[in-house]
């Protein structure tokens, strides 16, 4: 089977146009269709673009090769199309593409068409190749290019020979294994060439592992290049320089790839035992910076679940709350029926696994299962602070509770534990990303200090030595060190706060709250400005108890204080998903998806669903949301908007005073939050 049996007329374009990558997209499946090779247009469709939000298909030097593996294919087929003006396709290098071919690959166990697709893309790394297509005047004449270059390929294999050992060996692989993975390897074998190097590449696609290589082939060669998007077997590589990349560096960086494996300009791989995947991270991102911001990535993904799941849950509360007529109940608000006090409770459920997950995933990334268990126990410890010397009715949690202890023990006490003046110890998400590699880092060097046991004790080190002492190093800095540490700065918070207010600085005050809310969302520095806007409703309620009007500027100022603690929160939210609207490439597929989520969360005055975004890239995300909540918060209090419920959002705002001026408050802090995520945050591809 040649390139040229899966290409017809009907299905190429030479005068091709689009209005964007989307049009661009469905045009080619409507050309893929003439052939008459897809069952289900839409679930095709669906399954190109899903593709496409793993990452770009737009490869560079104005070439796109989408594609899709699918049970709605009924046989393997292309489609190509010419755009002359060219079309934006968020490509790797930013320029317009021109030439665009479609693969449509059936979901079956017959592969013999995945390697005529990986002929086609190593042809498409040929520049003359490319120019003669998108030159061709006719359907027969561009067909005519193929096949000629097809053949011209298969000549120069026939007189290929072998001998010696090779200078460098190669890995490529990408998710799907259609494109990448042999366009990769075809610049890294045409990069040799160049340069004088014998060089060979296995490609690991969809077809499984081709031109695999040998212990000898590994042994013998300088250096080796893994270039993979996808799960690579390691061992086999161990105490060789080994470059670790993505595969589109493999592409359009083969050249220097080449020359630093041969020149063994790369750190010596050394194998844990364990097949581990590519870090697919580039030669150049081997830096501490890109590290730290791939372990938050792990966290990050699997603590994305549950904000979204936890965080609608709870939205759906307030909801069915205001519908139900139970918009004024104060702090029972969300909780009024049995059915909104459910929803409540399972999404805070839900929601209080955030730090927890963030914690142990960020450790697992760093040190692999072991990590787990002690990250886990640290972003419990973050997310739930010290254990309390006292219970919630003010009856003593132990026996020494009430006794007065010296020494090592009465240091214990007063240290690891929460007093009545403690202050919170909570340490919340940010906490929970110290946890995490404060996890990460415990169980490498227990490993680092174990591995020497003898092989009969090698048993005991995951079931019993990571564990049992990482969690205890683990507890000890949590509890020790880092809780009591927010709880003084908590401490100087509220402090703060209380100053303010007495001083009458209310724009002041609105600005300090409205900053506040969107530093850690959900973590103790927003906690404490919630706690002094819920205790300014309460200062207010004992001041119209005690006869004062509610018009008196005593009590309207405890409102505008809760007014923009609210604002405040509802801001980081919805100018993160707006941001993820225009701009798009600042975003990666899975954080884009979330927009819907979180304006319904921004809405809903549940800061918390910018916590995914805050933790992969606080340099970034906390300084733009920080702004623009207090941007909102100082606007709420100058327009004197008030508000006279805990919590909310949206399903709140008949009991908000100057309601229209409060929204336009929200919505300049969010404008502003979207704006500077535009400006500070480098595009997904480049993090």
């Amino acid at each position: 089977m040649k390139v040229r049996d899966l290409l017809s007329p009907e299905s190429i374009e030479l005068k091709g146009s689009a209005l964007g990558k989307q049009d661009a997209i469905n045009k080619m499946v409507d050309l893929m269709l003439k052939r008459g090779n897809i069952a289900d247009r839409q679930t095709y469709l669906n399954g190109v673009l899903a593709r496409e939000d793993e990452s770009t298909t737009g490869i560079g030097d104005g070439i796109a090769i989408p594609h899709c593996k699918s049970d709605a294919v009924t046989a393997p087929g292309l489609a190509a199309m010419v755009l002359p003006d060219g079309v934006e396709y968020d490509a790797l290098d930013g320029e317009p593409v021109k030439l665009i071919f479609l693969i449509a690959a059936p979901n079956s166990k017959d592969n013999l068409h995945l390697e005529v697709l990986s002929r086609l893309s190593m042809l498409l790394m040929d520049a003359d190749f490319v120019n003669n297509l998108k030159n061709a005047s006719s359907k027969e004449e561009f067909l005519s290019i193929i096949d000629k270059a097809e053949q011209a390929r298969e000549d120069s294999k026939a007189v290929k020979t072998s001998v010696g050992a090779y200078d460098v060996v190669a890995v490529t692989a990408c998710p799907t294994g259609i494109a990448h993975t042999y366009m990769a390897a075809e610049a890294i074998e045409k990069a040799g060439k160049e340069l004088g190097l014998r060089v060979k590449v296995e490609t690991r696609g969809s077809g499984g592992a081709k031109n695999v290589l040998t212990d000898k082939e590994i042994a013998e060669a300088k250096g080796v290049i893994v270039a993979a998007d996808a799960k690579v077997p390691m061992d086999r590589f161990d105490g060789k320089p080994v470059i670790d990349t993505k595969v589109a560096d493999g592409i359009h960086k083969a050249s220097e790839l080449v020359k630093k494996a041969n020149a063994k300009d790369a750190p010596i791989y050394h194998a844990t035992g364990a097949e581990r995947a590519s870090s697919a991270a580039g030669a150049e991102n081997d830096s501490v910076g890109h590290q730290i911001y791939t372990h938050l990535m792990s966290g990050v993904s699997h603590m994305l679940p549950f904000v979204v799941g936890g965080g609608i849950l709870v939205a759906l509360a307030f909801l069915l709350d205001t519908l139900m007529g139970y918009g004024d109940v104060g702090g029972a608000f969300g909780s009024a029926t049995p059915i909104s006090a459910f929803l409540k409770s399972i999404g805070g459920t839900a929601m209080g696994m955030m730090v927890p997950v963030l914690a142990g995933y960020i450790a697992y990334s760093i040190a692999d299962r072991p990590g787990l268990a002690v990250g886990f126990v640290g972003g419990l410890l973050a997310s739930g602070g010290n254990t309390g010397l006292f219970n919630d009715h003010g009856e003593a949690s132990f026996l020494f509770s009430e006794k007065n202890v010296g020494g090592f023990l009465g240091f214990i006490k007063d240290f690891a534990f929460a007093g009545p003046n403690s202050g919170n110890t909570v340490s919340g998400f940010l906490g929970g990303i110290a946890a995490g590699f404060l996890a990460g880092a415990i169980v490498l060097m227990l490993k680092k200090c174990t591995e020497n046991f003898p092989k009969s004790l090698q048993g005991i080190r995951p079931v019993l030595i990571f564990p049992l002492v990482g969690i205890f190093c683990e507890a000890v800095l949590m509890c020790f060190i880092l809780n009591p540490i927010i709880g003084v700065v908590n401490t100087g918070l509220s402090t703060m706060l209380n100053a303010v207010y007495d001083s009458g600085a209310i724009w002041l005050m609105g600005l300090i709250l409205g900053g506040m809310m969107a530093i850690d969302m959900g973590g103790p520095i927003n906690k404490a400005a919630y706690v002094f806007g819920t205790g300014m409703l309460g200062t207010a309620n004992e001041l119209i108890k005690a006869g004062t009007d509610i018009s008196d500027p005593k009590v309207q100022v405890c409102y505008i204080a809760m007014a923009a603690v609210m604002v405040g929160g509802m801001v980081p939210p919805l100018g993160i998903a707006l941001a993820t609207i225009f701009f798009p490439k600042k975003f990666n597929a899975a954080e884009r998806e979330t927009k819907v989520t979180n304006i319904i969360m921004g809405a809903s005055f549940i800061t918390e669903g910018a916590i995914p975004f805050a933790a992969a890239d606080p340099g970034h995300v906390i300084p733009a949301t920080f702004i623009g909540s207090a941007v909102a918060g100082l606007l709420s209090a100058l327009f004197e908007c008030t508000l006279m419920a805990p919590h909310g959002g949206v399903f709140v705002f008949a009991t908000v005073g100057n309601p229209l001026m409060y929204i336009v408050a929200w919505f300049i802090g969010s404008a502003i939050t979207c704006a500077l995520l535009g400006v500070l945050r480098k595009d997904a591809d480049q993090m």
